[in-house]
C-alpha cells in the first residue's frame, strides 16, 4: 500500500466503526408501546436524552412538565426509561414487586467498578444484601466499635497538629470516612496500613471519576474512560485477592468482613465483589455527607451549639461526675447509645442528605409483564428512573427546600412525615438502605469526636481567613457531590 493512501484508509475505518455503532443502536432499539408514558421531546437520533447526563434535575423537571401524567419516557442508547414522578407513582416505584433494583443500578448508574460476577451470578445483589444485613449483625459490628473510635480519634489528632489548623474536610473527613468503612465491610490489612488505604482510595477515586454517559449507550465501545476504568477495577481486584491468598497461605486470621465470608465458605469472586461494592457504595455517600454536615454547622452557629450540647449530653449520661475530657468520655458510650441517643445529629445527617443525596433512583421491570401505573403502563425489560429532587426538594413538603434545616425533623414539624416516602434519602419501602445502621454510626462518630476534639471550628478560605456562607448545591449531581469551590474549616483544639 502506498504510504500517501494510509489518510485514506484510516478514514474508511473510521466510517465503518461509527456506521457499526449507528446500526447496532439503530437495530437494537425497541418501540414504546402506546401505553407507555409520553416520550420526551429534548432527545437525539441514536443516542437518547443526553440531558439526563448534563443537567440530571432540569431533565427531569422539565419531561414531567411536559407531560399530562407527570411520567415520561425516554431512550439512553438502546435503552427504554421511563421516569416516574407523581405519588402514585412513587408509590409503585417504592413498593412494587416487578421493579429490581440491581439491574436497574447495574447498567444506568454507570459509576461503580466492573462486577465479574454480575454475568455468572444474576443473583448476586441479593445475595449482596443478605451478606451486608449478617454482617452488620454480628459480633465483627459490634466488636468493631473501639477500633473504628481510634481511626477516627488518631484521624482528628492528626488534623489537630497541623501548623495552621486548617483543612478540607472534603479531603481529610472524607478519608477518615473511607478508613471506618474499609475496617467495617472490607479488611484490617488495608485500614491498619496507611500507604495500602491511600493507594486503595487513588484507585477507588479513578473509578468514579472515569463514570461516562457513553459507558452506558455505548457499555461494549472501548473509550479511553472505559479502559481506565477497567483497568482501576483489575487493580483493586488484584489487590484484595493477594490478602485473601496471604491469609490461606499463612492461616492468619482476623476479626472482619473478609474473614466472615470466607468463613461462609463464600467463593473469591463473590467475597472480592462484595468488598469492593460495600466499600463504593459507602464513600459515594457517606464520605461526601459527614464533610457536608460539618460544613453546615460551621455556618449555622444556633445548631452547632444544639450538637455540641448533644454530645456533651450523651458523653456526661454515661459518664456521671467525671471529670475526663470530652473526648475521653465519649470512649465510655456504648454501641446501643451511639446508635439511638445522638437524635439531633441523625437530624442534621437527615438534610444533608436530603440536599446532597440528589440524583435519581433505579429499577428494572424483570417481571416479564406489564407494570401499571395509573393508566400508563411501564413495558417489560425497560428501566425506570425516580429523581429523588421531586420529593425531597418538593416546597409542599419542605418549605424553603434548598435551606439545610435540621428541625424539619422535629416532632412537632415532621415534614418528612406529611406524604408516604415523603423521605428517600435511606430509600424507602422493599428497598431500604442494606447499610444504615452502619452509615448512621460512623456519621455518629465522626461528627462527635470532631465537635469534641476541637473546641471550636469555622468557615475561612485558604489562607485561613474567616468566611461566610456556602457554596451552593449541585442538584445536576448524580450523586453526592464535593462543593463547586472548596471548603475549609479553621480548627481550635480544646486545652482538655
Amino acid at each position: 500500500m502506498d504510504i500517501h493512501d494510509a489518510p485514506q484508509t484510516l478514514f474508511i475505518l473510521v466510517a465503518i466503526t461509527i456506521i457499526f455503532c449507528i446500526y447496532r443502536l439503530i437495530s437494537f432499539r425497541v418501540p414504546f408501546p402506546s401505553k407507555a408514558p409520553k416520550l420526551v421531546s429534548h432527545s437525539y437520533p441514536i443516542v437518547g436524552a443526553l440531558g439526563f447526563f448534563t443537567e440530571r434535575w432540569t431533565f427531569c423537571k422539565r419531561a414531567s412538565e411536559q407531560s399530562p401524567t407527570g411520567n415520561f419516557s425516554f431512550y439512553l442508547g438502546k435503552h427504554r426509561v421511563v421516569g416516574v414522578s407523581e405519588e402514585e407513582a412513587r408509590r409503585v416505584f417504592f413498593e412494587s414487586k416487578q421493579l429490581n433494583p440491581g439491574p436497574g443500578y447495574a447498567v444506568l448508574l454507570g459509576l461503580g467498578p466492573e462486577n465479574p460476577v454480575a454475568k455468572d451470578e444474576p443473583d448476586f445483589s441479593k445475595w449482596f444484601v443478605q451478606r451486608l444485613t449478617m454482617l452488620l449483625k454480628t459480633e465483627i459490628f459490634v466488636q468493631g466499635l473501639p477500633l473504628l473510635v481510634a481511626d477516627t480519634k488518631a484521624r482528628l489528632e492528626t488534623i489537630a497538629s497541623s501548623p495552621n489548623g486548617i483543612t478540607d474536610p472534603f479531603d481529610s473527613v472524607y478519608k477518615i470516612v473511607f478508613q471506618l468503612t474499609m475496617r467495617t465491610v472490607g479488611c484490617n490489612e488495608v485500614a491498619d496500613d496507611p500507604s495500602l488505604l491511600a493507594q486503595t482510595l487513588a484507585i477507588f477515586e479513578t473509578v468514579e471519576q472515569s463514570g461516562t454517559a457513553a459507558g452506558i449507550i455505548v457499555p461494549w465501545l472501548p473509550t479511553l474512560a472505559k479502559v481506565k476504568r477497567t483497568y482501576a477495577g483489575a487493580k483493586l481486584y488484584i489487590l484484595f485477592q493477594r490478602i485473601v491468598d496471604e491469609r490461606k497461605k499463612t492461616g492468619k486470621r482476623e476479626n472482619d468482613a473478609l474473614q466472615f465470608m470466607i468463613d461462609k465458605g463464600d467463593n473469591i469472586r463473590k467475597i472480592i465483589a462484595f468488598v469492593i461494592a460495600a466499600l463504593f457504595a459507602g464513600l459515594l455517600n457517606s464520605g461526601i455527607n459527614a464533610a457536608w454536615v460539618l460544613s453546615y454547622l460551621a455556618d449555622n452557629p444556633q445548631w452547632m451549639a444544639r450538637a455540641r450540647e448533644e454530645v456533651a449530653a450523651v458523653a456526661q449520661h454515661h459518664n456521671p461526675g467525671s471529670r475526663a475530657s470530652l473526648v475521653e468520655q465519649l470512649t465510655n458510650v456504648p454501641l446501643e447509645a451511639w446508635e439511638t441517643e445522638f437524635n439531633f445529629l441523625d437530624c442534621c445527617l437527615k438534610d444533608s442528605i436530603r440536599l446532597q443525596a440528589l440524583g435519581t433512583g433505579f429499577r428494572k421491570n424483570t417481571a416479564g409483564e406489564d407494570v401499571q401505573i395509573g393508566d400508563e403502563i411501564v413495558p417489560p425489560g425497560a428501566f425506570v428512573v425516580y429523581h429523588l429532587g421531586t420529593v425531597h426538594l418538593n416546597p409542599d413538603i419542605y418549605p424553603n427546600p434548598e435551606q439545610w434545616d435540621p428541625s424539619r425533623y422535629f416532632p412537632e414539624r415532621a415534614e418528612d412525615k406529611k406524604v408516604q416516602h415523603g423521605y428517600v434519602g435511606w430509600g424507602s419501602g422493599r428497598h431500604p438502605c442494606p447499610g444504615m445502621r452502619f452509615a448512621k454510626l460512623e456519621m455518629n462518630i465522626i461528627i462527635a469526636y470532631f465537635l469534641a476534639t476541637f473546641d471550636e471550628y469555622h468557615l475561612c478560605d485558604r489562607a485561613g481567613e474567616a468566611v461566610r456562607g456556602l457554596p451552593p448545591v449541585n442538584f445536576e449531581g448524580f450523586t453526592a457531590s464535593k462543593p463547586v469551590r472548596p471548603i475549609f474549616l479553621k480548627v481550635h483544639p480544646r486545652s482538655k
